[in-house]
């Protein structure tokens, strides 16, 4: 890969950036209500400029309140911003981790602005989405590029993004282990049930999306060689690395399927969901499933409502065995190979990366430091297209001409 870095833009023809002093990280998230009173302004806040009210709110509010109201990504990214600190500080890499929300506090434009306030001048952004797409990696994007605009830090405060890591040992590997444990919590559950030699599924799972969305994710040069849209096919790229990294499930079938669709009814999203997707493993003779949650980075609501609720009361009225994988949360592979990607972008004194190379297990990995014009782009109702970081195209977030 070459390294002929433009001097006038700082990234090479391949959209690796060059290694910069940055002087802060940003942990950047979705963000959850943290009490009964903050429910429906969160979904008010997910949902801005969709018009749905506050009714319909109250239907998927029940997910919170039957958790009292509290959702745990909050907590999940105040552990996993310790969890970074402590291991940057044991390699004595000395920037500070902040956090930042797009629905809740503290939210992106508080913490950009604490920032600045605070003497930073160039910041590496580190979001909780491991994928391609509009709610994975663009809209994290147009966060900052419009919080900077309307904080008045415009062309004041540079802000880069680390590329998107789901084809990383770091976010790859944990899955391994967990994929390993539940084959044998589901075998012992069939033993149990005097069937030891029945059919076992691996179920790897992620959020839908709207099929727009899934067809204006990534570059459409890379996306025209594929056989699927990209953001399934960087799905099924991970569940491939998986599967080869635990000798255990070979031979058993695996499917992709999809959860937590939302949305208007007329509008096509992503399937099958996992729901009639078990149905139909049940009758073809499926004895027990594993869920893998190769969607996401914590075990937020989605993953304890859509999957540890709905999908296992499924399994159980269906009579299958079921057991769900871990995600990263704050696995130890998970956090070091986090700050091996904010390694492989900081500069150490002699100017080169901290960490040289881009670890990469699976297929169409290592992604992008620079996304490319329009990637992943979506359009307002209005017709607008928002500000956005990261971008061969930005006009935010980018060092004062």
């Amino acid at each position: 890969m070459s390294q002929d870095f433009d001097p006038r833009t700082g990234y090479d023809e391949f959209g690796v950036m060059a290694p910069k002093a940055y002087d802060a990280i940003l942990l950047a998230s979705f963000g959850g209500p943290e009490g009964q009173d903050d429910v429906i302004p969160f979904l008010r806040n997910v949902t801005r400029g969709r018009g749905i009210p506050d009714e319909r709110l109250e239907e998927v509010a029940t997910h919170y309140r039957a958790n009292g109201g509290v959702s745990p990504i909050n907590a999940q990214n105040r552990a996993l911003r310790a969890a970074l600190e402590a291991e940057l500080a044991a390699r004595d890499i000395n920037v500070p981790v902040y956090w930042g929300n797009r629905n809740w506090a503290p939210y992106v434009a508080e913490t950009v602005g604490q920032m600045y306030k605070e003497g930073h001048r160039t910041v590496l952004m580190l979001s909780t989405s491991a994928y391609s797409g509009y709610s994975s990696c663009r809209q994290y994007r147009e966060d900052l590029g419009v919080a900077l605009r309307e904080t008045g830090l415009e062309g004041k405060l540079e802000v880069d993004k680390v590329r998107q890591y789901f084809d990383t040992p770091a976010f790859v590997n944990p899955f391994m282990g967990g994929l390993r444990d539940s084959l044998d919590n589901v075998r012992a559950q069939l033993a149990e049930a005097g069937n030891p030699d029945g059919e076992i599924r691996i179920v790897f799972v992620t959020h839908s999306i709207p099929i727009s969305d899934a067809q204006a994710a990534g570059p459409r040069d890379l996306v025209a060689e594929l056989e699927t849209d990209l953001y399934s096919a960087q799905h099924l790229a991970v569940a491939k690395a998986i599967l080869a990294g635990v000798p255990e499930a070979a031979g058993l079938s695996h499917s992709l399927v999809f959860q937590s669709r939302s949305g208007a009814p007329h509008v096509p999203w992503l399937e099958p969901d996992i729901n009639d997707a078990l149905t139909e493993y049940k009758g073809a003779g499926v004895a027990g499933v594993v869920v893998v949650p190769i969607g996401f980075v914590s075990d937020h609501m989605e993953v304890l409502w859509d999957l540890d609720t709905e999908a296992k009361d499924s399994c159980a009225e269906l009579g299958l065995a079921f057991h769900r994988v871990p995600t990263p949360g704050t696995h130890a592979d998970f956090v070091s190979g986090m700050v091996d990607l904010v390694s492989e972008r900081l500069a150490g004194s002699d100017g080169n990366a901290l960490k040289p190379g881009r670890d990469s297990v699976a297929e169409l990995g290592p992604w992008f430091d620079v996304c490319r014009p329009n990637c992943c782009a979506k359009v307002m109702r209005d017709g607008s297209v928002k500000p956005t970081i990261a971008a061969v195209d930005s006009e935010v977030g980018v060092p004062a001409p």
